[in-house]
C-alpha cells in the first residue's frame, strides 16, 4: 500500500484542480455560445425596448395646428396632438353652439396638420370650401377602394393612419424613395412600425 506524505498530497491536489481547470477551459472555448447566452438575450431586450421607446416618444411628441372656424365659440388656431379628431378641436374651440348642424361634419374624422376645419349653421347651404375637408373623406387616395397607397400617398394621407404622425410618416415616404414598397407589411421594415402597429392600419393601406 502507498502512502503518500503530506507534502506529497497537496501536490496531488494542486495537480488535480489543474487539471480539472484546464478542461473546463477547454470546454468552454469549443462551446463560445454558452458563455455568450446571456449577453445576446440580453442586447435583444434591450434593441426590442430601445424600438418601443423610440415609437412611443415620436407619438407623445407630435402635435399639429389646425384652424377652426364656424358655430365654435372660440374660432381660431389650436394646437392638439397627432393624431386627435375634429371632437378634440371643437373642444379646444369652446364647443359647438346651439345652431351648429352636426349632420353636415364628421366629429371622429382624424386631423392632419394644417387642416381647416369649418363647422356649418343648420341651414347653411353655401358652406366654404375649406370645409370640405371635415364634410367628407374625399382625400386623394391612390386606390380606387379607398385605402393609402404607401408607395405614392403624400405625408399628410399617410397621417390620416391610425398612429402615423409627422415623424412616422416622414420615415415612410423617406424609406420607400430607395426601397418602394412591394408588399404592406414592408412596411414594417420602417422603424416605430411594429406588429400591434401594423395590425392597426393593415386593412387600409395598399402598394401598387
Amino acid at each position: 500500500m502507498w502512502y503518500f506524505t503530506k507534502k506529497e498530497q497537496v501536490i496531488v491536489i494542486l495537480l488535480i484542480v489543474v487539471i480539472v481547470l484546464i478542461s473546463l477551459f477547454n470546454f468552454l472555448n469549443k462551446n463560445p455560445l454558452i458563455g455568450n447566452k446571456e449577453n445576446s438575450e440580453y442586447a435583444i431586450s434591450e434593441n426590442i425596448l430601445m424600438e418601443m421607446e423610440e415609437e412611443e416618444i415620436d407619438e407623445d411628441d407630435e402635435e399639429i395646428m389646425v384652424h377652426i372656424s364656424g358655430e365654435v365659440y372660440k374660432p381660431g388656431i389650436v394646437v392638439l396632438k397627432a393624431g386627435s379628431r375634429v371632437i378634440d378641436a371643437v373642444n379646444l374651440a369652446g364647443g359647438l353652439k346651439k345652431d351648429a348642424d352636426l349632420d353636415k361634419i364628421n366629429l371622429a374624422k382624424r386631423l392632419v396638420d394644417e387642416e381647416k376645419i369649418y363647422i356649418p349653421k343648420i341651414g347653411e347651404d353655401d358652406i366654404p370650401i375649406e370645409s370640405s375637408n371635415v364634410n367628407s373623406s374625399t382625400n386623394n387616395f391612390d386606390s380606387p377602394n379607398g385605402k393609402v397607397n404607401i408607395n405614392t400617398c403624400t405625408k399628410e394621407e399617410l397621417m390620416t393612419l391610425p398612429g402615423i404622425g409627422e415623424v412616422l410618416a416622414q420615415r415612410i415616404i423617406e424609406y420607400r424613395q430607395g426601397n418602394p414598397f412591394r408588399t404592406i407589411e414592408d412596411i414594417m421594415n420602417v422603424s416605430g412600425i411594429g406588429d400591434k402597429k401594423f395590425e392597426s392600419i393593415k386593412d387600409l393601406i395598399t402598394v401598387k
